[in-house]
């Protein structure tokens, strides 16, 4: 027989519910459980952890103002920090899938901080009238600002402090390669056909351009997600909020968590529509798709070892087969490959998101959020695995070097002193008989072969005009 779950009475505007008897969450939580069993994705620890910090800045200015006791404040301000710092992760329980203003979140983090609050103060949960979650905690703010604003902060913090960083050391990696590939030789691809040459340092360098262009496009994002909703409440207009309200709690965020937000100069804008996070998730998207050529290039590069490209060799990180004996696959690679599916995945469901803004407030912002915030902490996650193990383990075989020579695309150098169409005909018979561009130039022109070592030097052909 199951024994009955031990529980008290907690209650909210619609009257009483029953919660577990060690929950610190209350009646809108629990409503709100009953109401979503969706799924079991739930916001991320960096949104619950700027969505304390919020209501721990907001506790400070209230104090400041008057429009909270001094009491009362602090012991929120310590709940809310408790909070941010993963104390009670357990008892964020509401579905990611829920009311699309995020009310619901929004109250989970009021009702469990206040009844933190209580008892810091010494007092029982459920008490109201010692803290209470939407006259104390949640003064000055609707969740119509508060959850957007959340959204924009941990973004921000996760960018700043994860995925930038995975980039940068990325970037740094690629261009170390870079250098140490230059004087490797080989012959360059276009259409999936042979083309000129190459250096193998050139096609890292491209690499590198990518990181450090998506880089830039990142920190556009930031500079786009710095402008944030607090201070427009319900619809945007701020009542019950006082003018000076938003930029104070903002300041004080700032200085937490290192990262620069404003009030948004358009709250109508700011709580109706998702712009910024569909933009940022747009430049998501981009780094993802970048990311995912270099890899798809690497493992191109890398196949074989002996019937394939094998221009590079890769890290041997884990058997390849439960079958083929010595079979090693570019499994790194393939990972990044994947998150970069994922990624473009959420980004068209933030696309889809952002247009849900009716009227004065946006209603996809839990999804929109849970899958921004996904997509930055796996793009950070497989960037830097990405980067220690492959990457910085890449080496560079003789294979590329040694199908140069044999390669028909040299005699696109010969072209100014024979003209295209000789050019082409010596590529043609060259392709027929197995002989070299070297070998039909020597014998169907007047070139010789000083002309030929001179036309013909592959390194030239990668800088034209050095001498």
């Amino acid at each position: 027989m199951a024994v009955k779950e031990l529980t008290r009475v907690e209650k909210d505007s619609m009257g009483t519910m029953e919660v577990p008897v060690e929950a610190y969450y209350g009646a809108s939580t629990q409503r709100a459980v009953l109401n979503f069993p969706i799924s079991d994705l739930r916001f991320q620890r960096s949104f619950i952890r700027a969505l304390a910090l919020i209501k721990h800045c907001a506790a400070e200015v209230n104090s400041e103002f008057g429009d909270v006791d001094a009491k009362t404040a602090k012991a929120i301000k310590e709940a809310a920090m408790e909070i941010a710092d993963g104390k009670f992760d357990s008892q964020f329980v509401v579905d990611i899938f829920q009311t699309g203003s995020g009310t619901s979140t929004n109250m989970n983090a009021n009702e469990v901080i206040a009844n933190r609050a209580i008892e810091l103060l010494g007092g029982q949960k459920g008490d109201r009238k010692l803290v209470h979650p939407n006259d104390h905690v949640n003064f000055g703010m609707s969740s119509n600002d508060a959850i957007p604003t959340a959204i924009h902060v941990a973004a921000l913090i996760e960018i700043r402090e994860k995925l930038k960083p995975a980039l940068e050391k990325l970037a740094a990696s690629l261009k170390t390669r870079a250098a140490e590939f230059m004087p490797v030789i080989k012959t360059g691809r276009t259409h999936l056909q042979d083309a000129t040459p190459i250096r193998l340092g050139q096609e890292f360098l491209g690499y590198a351009g990518q990181v450090e262009r998506a880089i830039e496009r990142l920190t556009f994002a930031e500079e786009r997600l710095s402008q944030v909703a607090l201070g427009g409440t319900a619809v945007g207009t701020g009542i019950n909020s006082r003018p000076e309200y938003a930029g104070k709690v903002l300041a004080k965020l700032a200085t937490i968590t290192g990262v620069i937000v404003k009030e948004s100069t358009n709250h109508f804008q700011a709580q109706s529509t998702l712009d910024e996070v569909v933009e940022t998730s747009g430049v998501l998207k981009t780094i993802a798709v970048g990311l995912m050529k270099i890899a798809n290039d690497v493992r191109w590069l890398g196949c074989g070892p002996r019937a394939g490209i094998a221009e590079i060799a890769l890290p041997e990180v884990q058997p390849g087969s439960s079958i083929m004996p010595g079979k090693v696959n570019p499994v790194i690679a393939e990972a990044v490959c994947m998150v970069a599916a994922q990624v473009i995945g959420n980004d068209a469901t933030i696309t889809i998101a952002g247009q849900s803004g009716n009227f004065e407030l946006n209603v996809m912002m839990p999804v929109a959020a849970y899958n921004l915030l996904q997509s930055i902490m796996i793009l950070s996650t497989v960037t830097e695995n990405f980067r220690a193990k492959l990457v910085e383990g890449l080496k560079a075989t003789d294979r590329g070097p040694e199908l140069v020579e044999r390669g028909l695309s040299l005699c696109t150098a010969l072209v100014p002193e024979i003209g295209y169409d000789m050019a082409a005909q010596i590529s043609h018979d060259a392709f027929e008989s197995g002989e070299t561009i070297r070998q039909v130039a020597l014998k169907k022109t007047k070139l010789t072969e000083k002309d030929l070592e001179r036309l013909l030097d592959p390194f030239k052909m990668t800088k034209p005009g050095l001498e």
